[in-house]
């Protein structure tokens, strides 16, 4: 016989597979043994027809393509006997899936076999459905499942109940069809059908209210019961696990008893009695017990409130916490952070149990851990917190020392008493490990000392110390170097010496030598050495005695490779040797900087200086108070909420701050008030959409352009294009002005109304330069009033073809844009064609904003 002819067995085909030395091997005799199936399938081939199928399940499991044999399934489930049925289903669960179309066939057979007198093939047919059941067999098939439900045999009630599970998920319609036969279940003795059972109840609370109400009322007590007796129950040799009777039907009861109790205050009084016993009576030396113990904690903190039961079950937590199965401490991290939002207060008791999980070796505790702690932090232990963990950072691995830093630094800052405190704690983090702080932190900290007025003498002795000994730490320098330069003399005349600090004499050569090593450690980046030229140029006003040598150092950096750098000393020489009579204006002591302002910026926010008067004069918000709703402006260049913000008088504040430019208007007489200009119109003047004469539109807006590319916070990029001139200085007429504000959507400060068929949109020349011409022409769409077309046309002015045209825009939240395909991506030279692009621009919320 050939060895891989149909007839071969299959121990012979698995032997020969495994005895392959390649892959290419394996493939071979694979091929070859489909080969002889597909023959043995052409020739109807029914003695060995069994055996092909088990062959080709093996084929299966190995990853090659055994579509070719769908239907021997189906023929061999169609046999009589019992044996061809069994491989038949078989191959029927492993070969095929919901989605095969082959699966319709089938269903006739299923519903013959479920009615079958004999109970292994009704058991089989069960399990196939349980398996690939669609929702067209779910539909077809249900009642059949519903009546074996009821069935004599335990094992065949079994399997229907877990069928039934995969028909209520398919069509969740059905649900309610199985919800007395599902009751009728949970009085089940057999443990196999009553576990079946109880979880098709927890399946049917999910997807049927009506079912979860049923249950509540009916079936609360007798579940209770069934949990009192498993255990209570004495020693039963064919469940017991680890000297638990069946701790899966315990955990099973339990999710069914959390699901029924949530949310109903009735439900969870009975369950209260039982639920402290399992806690209180459960052994948890054992995995099996443990996981017990673990169930019934989640279920007692998601049942209607119990003060005591939640406090047991916290307790329980918290011995998890102390076990030496890192898994268990982890689940017990992860519900204590849930417990948080329950019972903060029970918690709070195994505080110190959750900081040694801060230090455990594993790092996944170590972050659980890490984010409980930092729920726990409040304004009356932030300080012995703060302690503990500033402790654990010097000894910290390297991996965990930015979360812990980012974290400690979060804590302090929010929930800082006072502010040498704050100070304090920000100079050992920043002690033992700067180099994981980031930026905004560090500028933070500068804010706090500016606004510290009393504390710069103790802030700079502080952080000159510290320098000492930890000059690897870059952010600690660059604070260092900062407070040096703004406070050096303080630091030298010992100004504001407190009680709690030991004498320091520091000379002013001393100070010197501090920013001198700092600017020629080779381990400084720019930023650091360009903070300590600016710290030397303050200090040579000073520290007169020292004026020559700082002037050295500085030379020393205008040979220096990094042209920023290189800049830096030009000038500074330059104004220590030329202009020595604007010298001590320059290097003034910085203002106290705005915390609120700061904090604001921050958050993403906007400054705290908001015009709230017709006169537009701003008040400052002290911090902590809540800012008034963004400006459009702010909204359309994503600065505030995702809110719609209210109209406000004060976009030209927001602009001017944004980008760093003056928006008063050049022509105004000194000494003349003139309220500040609304956010729409620094929007149109953006945008050369207003109504400003043309000289001061075109200097206006080409300084804001300017500004913005700086910034890198353009409102449009054209990619490709390479100068970005003057905007065009077109100015619009009123009308005009007014048209274009109703485009808009009620962007104006006074839109106009519209006329009964829409006003005629002018074309608008966005943007002009030497080398580009942009032009938008509007439209609407009759009934669609919250929609605008716009068709962008852009004309190359230069003498070269651009290459890889994309035009890109933004718009703010409410809006959204559509962009269609640009008509050509190449841009031809001089104005002899031009490409066209569509934009569409919906406003989701027409007539509000």
């Amino acid at each position: 016989m050939n060895p891989f002819s149909s007839g071969t067995r299959l121990r012979d085909m698995i032997r020969a597979i495994r005895a392959c030395k390649t892959a290419a091997e394996e493939r071979a005799v694979v091929r070859k043994e489909c080969a002889a199936i597909r023959a043995a399938i052409n020739e109807n081939d029914q003695d060995y027809r069994h055996r092909n199928l088990a062959k080709l399940m093996f084929i299966q499991m190995l990853g090659y393509p055994t579509h070719f044999g769908q239907m021997e399934c189906l023929k061999l489930i169609a046999s009589a006997g019992f044996p061809e049925k069994r491989i038949g289903y078989l191959g029927l669960m492993l070969l095929l899936d919901e989605r095969q179309e082959v699966l319709m066939l089938v269903t006739n057979s299923l519903k013959q076999d479920l009615n079958h007198s004999n109970q292994y093939i009704v058991g089989l047919a069960l399990c196939a459905l349980g398996n690939i059941c669609s929702a067209e067999m779910a539909r077809d098939l249900a009642p059949e499942v519903e009546r074996l439900l009821q069935f004599r045999d335990p094992n065949i009630r079994k399997k229907a109940a877990l069928c039934s599970i995969r028909i209520i998920k398919k069509v969740p319609d059905l649900a309610e069809n199985f919800i007395n036969p599902a009751a009728s279940l949970l009085k089940e003795k057999h443990h196999g059908v009553l576990i079946t059972g109880v979880q098709l109840c927890t399946d049917l609370c999910k997807v049927s209210s009506e079912a979860l109400e049923y249950f509540r009322k009916k079936c609360t007590d007798g579940l209770v019961k069934t949990l009192r007796d498993i255990a209570n129950s004495p020693y039963a040799p064919e469940y017991d696990i680890a000297g638990i009777t069946d701790p899966f039907l315990h955990i099973r009861l339990l999710k069914l008893l959390r699901i029924l109790g949530q949310g109903d205050a009735d439900a969870s009084d009975c369950m209260n009695d039982i639920l402290a016993q399992v806690a209180t009576k459960t052994e948890s030396n054992k995995n099996a017990g443990n996981a017990i113990l673990y169930e019934c904690v989640e279920t007692i903190m998601s049942i209607e409130d119990n003060g005591g039961l939640r406090v047991l079950a916290i307790n329980i937590l918290g011995r998890f916490l102390s076990n030496r199965d890192n898994n268990i401490r982890y689940v017990a991290l992860n519900m204590l952070m849930k417990a948080m939002m329950v019972d903060a207060q029970a918690v709070q008791r195994h505080r110190a149990t959750i900081l040694e999980c801060v230090k455990d070796s594993d790092a996944s505790i170590q972050k659980r851990a890490l984010e409980l702690v930092y729920l726990l932090v409040n304004e009356n232990n932030v300080k012995p917190l703060t302690k503990e963990l500033i402790e654990y950072l010097e000894v910290s691995d390297q991996e965990f020392k930015g979360d812990l830093t980012a974290k400690i630094c979060s804590l302090v800052e929010k929930f800082s008493p006072e502010k040498i405190w704050y100070i304090d704690q920000m100079l050992k983090v920043l002690s033992e490990a700067g180099n994981f702080v980031k930026d905004e932190v560090w500028h933070a900290l500068i804010v706090v000392i500016s606004n510290a007025t009393d504390l710069h003498g103790y802030t700079v002795r502080a952080l000159y110390r510290a320098l000492q000994t930890s000059t690897e730490q870059e952010t600690l320098v660059r604070v260092a170097v900062w407070c040096i330069g703004e406070y050096g003399d303080m630091l030298v005349n010992n100004v504001g010496m407190l009680d709690i600090e030991d004498p320091i004499t520091v000379t002013e050569s001393d100070a010197v030598d501090a920013i001198e090593v700092a600017i020629k450690r080779h381990s400084s980046d720019l930023t650091t050495k360009a903070m300590a030229l600016i710290a030397l140029l303050k200090l040579s006003s000073r520290f007169p005695s020292c004026s020559e040598r700082i002037r050295d150092i500085i030379v020393q950096n205008k040979g220096n490779l990094v042209l920023e750098l290189q800049q830096r000393s030009i000038e500074f020489n330059c104004i220590l040797q030329k202009h020595q009579n604007i010298r001590s204006a320059l290097v003034e002591r910085m203002p106290v900087l705005d915390e609120a302002t700061f904090s604001g910026r921050r958050a993403g926010s906007l400054p705290s200086a908001v015009s709230t008067s017709s006169t537009g004069a701003p008040r400052n918000l002290p911090n902590g108070i809540a800012k008034p709703a963004a400006a459009p402006i702010a909204d359309l260049l994503d600065l505030s909420s995702d809110d719609v913000p209210a109209p406000s008088s004060s976009g030209g504040d927001f602009l001017q701050d944004l980008l760093g430019v003056d928006l008063s208007p050049a022509s105004a007489p000194s000494g003349t008030s003139q309220p500040p200009k609304a956010g729409t119109d620094v929007l149109l003047d953006l945008l050369s959409l207003g109504t400003l004469p043309p000289a001061q539109s075109s200097s206006s807006t080409s300084d804001i352009l300017s500004s913005s590319q700086d910034n890198k916070a353009p409102l449009a990029n054209l990619n490709g294009l390479t100068s970005l001139s003057s905007l065009s200085p077109n100015a619009t007429s009123p009308a005009s002005a007014a048209s274009m504000m109703d485009l808009l959507d009620g962007f104006g400060p006074s839109p106009q109304k519209h006329e009964e068929n829409g006003p005629a949109f002018p074309s608008l020349v966005a943007y002009e330069s030497s080398s580009l011409r942009m032009t938008f022409n509007f439209s609407k769409q009759p009934g669609n009033p919250q929609t605008t077309l716009i068709q962008a046309t852009f004309t190359n002015l230069s003498p070269n073809v651009y290459n890889d045209f994309l035009f890109q825009a933004a718009v703010p939240k409410f809006l959204q844009l559509h962009l269609d395909p640009a008509s050509s991506n190449t841009l031809p030279a001089s104005g002899n064609g031009s490409i066209s692009q569509n934009l569409k621009v919906t406003n989701s919320q027409h007539g509000k904003v």
